[in-house]
């Protein structure tokens, strides 16, 4: 507590239950008296304006009723108060109220009263402004350097800015990359806005190319204004402060400087007019509002920071010069002249306290009592700190420094996974497989101790897998009770898992609030995303992995995989993994080795992972503690270069693609807009070719980029001979007469499929071979592949990408797959969003 407490001057308190915000607080001459005394405008959440001039009798007085000249109420939730020179044609001071859907404008007046009850106030609307987006803040000043009037801005909460001439709206403008609205302050001396983003960085916008920027009727991308005309909205500086801003104000107390004054969560920064730091101050307390306003020393401002502490803090520069109690926590702060007194200093709190108060000393006269002095023996003070060690050392040592029960037994997690798959499929059909997709339900338990409200379970698998439903609450309103949730887990796309190790999370608050998180996990069956198949002999990637004891027959390891349970069988193994490759396991008869192949190199983690869990299980059940294993052989780091080259290869090629897009989305829009103005013009005049450009950018279909695409298929990859692989593209994709010739294709490209036909090349011809279609809106890469067949409805490869044959039915799903396959399923989504666009621009 402090010993300087603020002088109280005259204070009220505002209504019942209202709430108010730094908006709220604003003084001035509203009423135009010309007298230079301020007039105190209050507008609260709840919708009252108020207007006080107080005059108290005697310092420390309440307030009177003749010290309220107005009140009214608005309705609206009042945001923001401001007065300025709002109407045109006139020079009088106007109030500016901002309410969340509408800005309105009024005039104070005053009518000479007769009778000792005293003056009349009233207020009249001159215009107001209902707005399309909801606002969060404003300012007000000359933008533009107008003279003689002011303009307002209003910021909306998703990041727009709206400026308003008086009495018409002038234009809108998103500020780039807004995802939450900061604090909103102009700058006269350059003509700048300036905020703070979600960033946390000080940013500042030229009023002139905010004018001149593209027109904000709905958000742009950013690419769509790189292409697009008009300028892009650029700032003038940027400073990353690293913490959010509570307010930021800009003075001028000369007409060589300005500065620009933030005020952090936890710190207090003045800026140049540059963005230059000109010097901060790191905060003891955390602040809540704060006014910088002049010195009476050159070259420096004084700065009031309110705090939660009910402190108010008086800086010079950096240097803390008085420090006063407050009897609440001010939310806004303001200095003016009130009744002939310069400097009163008014603060508003959030529940409506309004105070005007001066500095000024309070001496305390509490005196502490005298304490009885007595002697010190060291020996006791020993002897009893000893006793005290001894007592919480035998505490901790019996029961610990928490208590088991309260940290593990207010709620008991148990999962358990069902032996047997769902007799009917939860997976949805088309997913890994079809139909060959099985699904296994999970049941998990819940019981707890004391009564819970609210707990929640999540649980989490490794995707490709899905489940059916994975956010649970329960509401455990007594003791003892049981609660169970049951989920489906099904494998989504055919490439496999990481793991097949699931989780449950459970997180409640105990009865005292002290939240807690109880784990359990689950394992889920192999047989869930592979079948038992036939070893095969050769592969094009092997890993061997060494043990120190000797090999375990498969059949103990993996039971019910084996297809012929005999001597001949146990000592090699077939996965079939849903969607994808075989996976053969081969355990050594002579050596204490395990070897795992397959054509994908990607599909050997989840078999290799699962074996060696499963030794170690067998040998911690046949009570052996020192199993290892380990692996001696060179990484196989060229495959796993191999799988990024095509990553990033693919990624280029969906870059390239997008890119294509837009700009043929720019060029269409660009040309539809000069026919427009070509076809408005009263004076007929010739097109100049803009048809035909408009119609060469807008008919190239779905059908002959399909038919051309299945055309290359047929004489490159599924050729019958090498003498037809010779591309013969013509020179311009036109409109077919019927469907005949694709339907033709269409029936032929399914019968080669049907007789063995594989979607790769040879291994001379197995190079990348982009193949761009006429006016360049069709690309087709043949990327590098294995040798592995194209199965209808089980696809792991296809031979390209091509967003117009990607849009086929039966080519989509594999498309889809492979890139998500090697790309991990980031180009999947951009190639899906590419197709998209592209069929709206062609459609």
């Amino acid at each position: 507590m402090s010993l300087f407490k603020a002088r109280d001057w005259w204070s009220s308190v505002l209504g019942e239950e209202e709430e108010f915000d730094q908006g709220c607080l604003c003084l001035a001459d509203v009423d135009n008296s010309g007298n230079g005394q301020d007039k105190i405008i209050v507008g609260s959440f709840m919708g009252y304006l108020r207007i006080f001039n107080p005059q108290p009798v005697r310092t420390g007085d309440g307030a009177q009723a003749e010290d309220l000249l107005l009140e009214v109420h608005l309705r609206d939730p009042v945001l923001q108060v401001e007065v300025g020179k709002f109407v045109s044609g006139a020079e009088t001071l106007h109030l500016a109220v901002l309410h969340p859907r509408k800005l309105c404008v009024y005039s104070v007046s005053g009518t000479l009263g007769n009778v000792e009850h005293g003056n009349q106030y009233q207020i009249k609307l001159m215009y107001e402004h209902n707005l399309q987006r909801t606002a969060c803040n404003m300012t007000c000043g000359p933008f533009g350097g107008v003279k003689g009037r002011d303009l307002i801005c209003i910021q909306s909460v998703d990041g727009m800015l709206m400026v308003f001439e008086q009495e018409s709206y002038a234009f809108g403008r998103f500020l780039p990359g807004a995802l939450l609205p900061g604090p909103l302050a102009y700058s006269p001396r350059t003509d700048a806005f300036i905020t703070v983003s979600s960033c946390r960085q000080v940013e500042s916008y030229k009023y002139q190319v905010l004018a001149f920027a593209t027109d904000a009727d709905k958000r742009q991308e950013t690419e769509q204004q790189k292409l697009g005309s008009g300028k892009r909205l650029v700032m003038d500086w940027t400073l990353n402060i690293g913490e959010q801003a509570l307010d930021i104000r800009v003075v001028s107390f000369s007409q060589s400087a300005s500065s620009v004054f933030v005020l952090g969560e936890r710190n207090f920064f003045c800026l140049k007019d540059n963005g230059q730091i000109r010097f901060m101050k790191k905060l003891d307390c955390s602040p809540s509002c704060f006014l910088p306003y002049c010195s009476v020393s050159e070259g420096t401002v004084n700065t009031l920071i309110g705090n939660h502490s009910s402190m108010l803090h008086i800086y010079q520069d950096v240097t803390l010069k008085w420090a006063t109690q407050l009897p609440h926590v001010p939310v806004a702060v303001r200095v003016g002249c009130l009744h002939d007194l310069k400097g009163v200093v008014v603060t508003l709190s959030d529940d409506g306290h309004l105070q005007c108060s001066y500095l000024g000393t309070d001496p305390s006269l509490f005196q502490a009592p005298k304490v009885e002095s007595r002697e010190l023996n060291y020996d006791e003070l020993d002897e009893e700190f000893k006793e005290l060690k001894k007592i919480i050392r035998d505490v901790n040592r019996s029961q610990g420094v928490w208590p088991v029960a309260e940290r593990e037994d207010d709620l008991k997690v148990s999962a358990v996974v069902s032996p047997d798959f769902d007799s009917v499929s939860q997976a949805p059909d088309g997913e890994a497989g079809a139909d060959r997709v099985p699904s296994v339900t999970v049941k998990v338990t819940l019981q707890n101790r004391v009564v819970l409200q609210k707990a929640r379970l999540s649980v989490c698998v490794q995707p490709p897998l899905v489940l059916t439903c994975d956010q649970f609450t329960f509401e455990f309103t007594a003791p003892d009770m049981t609660e169970t949730a049951a989920f489906s887990v099904y494998l989504k796309r055919s490439s496999p898992p990481s793991e097949l190790e699931g989780a449950a999370v459970v997180s409640y608050s105990r009865p005292t609030g002290i939240p807690r998180a109880v784990q359990c996990k689950f394992r889920l069956p192999l047989k869930l995303v592979c079948l038992p198949g036939q070893p095969s002999k050769t592969a094009s990637h092997r890993l061997t992995i060494d043990t120190n004891k000797p090999a375990v027959s498969l059949l103990a390891l993996f039971p019910g995989f084996a297809s012929q349970p005999d001597d001949d069988q146990v000592n090699v193994m077939g996965f079939q993994l849903l969607g994808g490759s075989r996976v053969t396991l081969l355990a050594s008869r002579s050596s204490q080795r395990y070897r795992i192949q397959s054509e994908q190199f990607e599909d050997l983690w989840l078999i290799t992972n699962e074996l060696i869990l499963r030794l170690q299980e067998y040998f911690e059940k046949q009570g052996v503690g020192d199993f290892a294993c380990a692996f001696s052989g060179p990484l196989p780091l060229q495959e796993y270069f191999e799988l990024i080259d095509r990553h990033f290869e693919l990624r280029v090629n969906g870059e390239k693609l997008e890119e294509l897009l837009s700009e043929r989305a720019v060029q269409f829009r660009a040309i539809q807009r000069r026919l427009l103005t070509r076809f408005k013009d009263k004076t007929p005049a010739p097109l100049q070719h803009l048809d035909t450009l408009l119609d060469g950018t807008y008919k190239q279909g779905w059908v002959e980029t399909a038919d051309a695409a299945i055309s290359h298929l047929l004489k490159t990859c599924l050729s019958r001979s090498s003498k037809e692989q010779v591309l013969n593209l013509g020179s311009q994709l036109d409109v077919p007469r019927d469907t005949s010739r694709l339907k033709k294709h269409i029936a032929l490209l399914c019968d080669r499929l049907a007789k063995g036909g594989r979607l790769c090349l040879s291994a001379d011809t197995a190079t990348v071979q982009p193949t761009v279609m006429p006016d360049a809106m069709a690309l087709y890469t043949q990327a590098p592949q294995s040798s592995q067949p194209l199965h209808t409805g089980n696809a792991r490869k296809t031979s390209g990408k091509n967003p117009e044959l990607g849009r086929a039915p039966w080519h989509c799903a594999a498309s889809t797959r492979t890139l998500s396959k090697y790309s991990g399923g980031s180009l999947n989504a951009a190639g899906a969003c590419a197709s998209h666009a592209e069929t709206r621009v062609t459609s």
